[in-house]
């Protein structure tokens, strides 16, 4: 559990809620099912429209990483790096082949496949670099609809608020129902505006951050698979080792 992530939704509904209730407003005023509905549904119809089911579905499945992100893999990988280069050295690359059926990382798999058939290693760098830009490209796009809601999120917010002020207009000869019309035309801007920089916008950054992170493993491992594959000195492989484990 990142509890960094938990503490700070806390912190940032409690700010808003606080300053509010200081303000002398109220808990309730704040509760408009109407609001909620044109802001949140309307953004997520408004990001969905822009970007194909697979990728929304993606993103909404990457949210997870925000309050659980995927367990650090430098350690491991830096062990796994140094059995690869031993075994290649000692053995032949062949050997490779018992870490290829070891591991459910798709990635790696290809990258020890193309090492054991013996590709030559400038076109196996040209290879995993062309897969490592789509694997890119697509978890990219999957994080960016967090980051498209929060570009949508106030604007519907602000057509909330219009289709509330329409509602006062057709009731002005009704003054018992002006009210609900004007809390629903102000409290559509606050969720619009409240849920993209307290909420959407944060978890699309920590999100391309978590995105940015496994990828720079990738160009790790690209690099070591092309050493493998020329057979390097065991001390360039070490180097990659130690750029692995020293990044912050």
């Amino acid at each position: 559990m990142d509890w960094a992530s938990l503490v700070g939704i806390v912190i940032a509904v409690a700010g808003l809620l606080l300053g509010h209730g200081m303000e002398g407003g109220k808990l309730a005023s704040l509760v408009q099912p109407a609001a909620f509905a044109i802001v949140v549904v309307g953004t997520f119809g408004a990001v969905l429209l822009q970007n194909d089911s697979p990728t929304f579905l993606r993103g909404v499945r990457m949210l997870r990483w925000v309050f659980r992100p995927p367990p650090s893999r430098r350690a491991s990988l830096a062990r796994e790096i140094t059995s690869w280069s031993s075994h290649a050295r000692r053995d032949g690359l062949l050997s490779l082949e018992q870490y290829m059926q070891g591991t459910s990382d798709l990635f790696i798999q290809k990258g020890l496949r193309l090492v054991i058939d013996g590709i030559q290693p400038d076109k196996l760098r040209g290879m995993l670099e062309i897969e490592l830009t789509a694997y890119e490209f697509s978890q990219r796009q999957a994080a960016k609809i967090w980051e498209s809601a929060a570009g949508y999120a106030p604007t519907i917010g602000i057509l909330g608020a219009v289709l509330g002020l329409i509602h006062v207009m057709e009731n002005l000869t009704d003054p018992s129902r002006l009210g609900s019309g004007i809390a629903v035309a102000f409290v559509s801007t606050v969720y619009g505006v409240g849920m993209a920089n307290l909420f959407l916008y944060p978890v699309g950054n920590k999100l391309k951050g978590i995105v940015a992170e496994t990828v720079t493993q990738y160009e790790i491992l690209t690099e070591v698979f092309h050493d493998i594959a020329t057979g390097d000195h065991s001390r360039v492989i070490e180097e990659r080792v130690a750029s692995l484990l020293s990044r912050p």
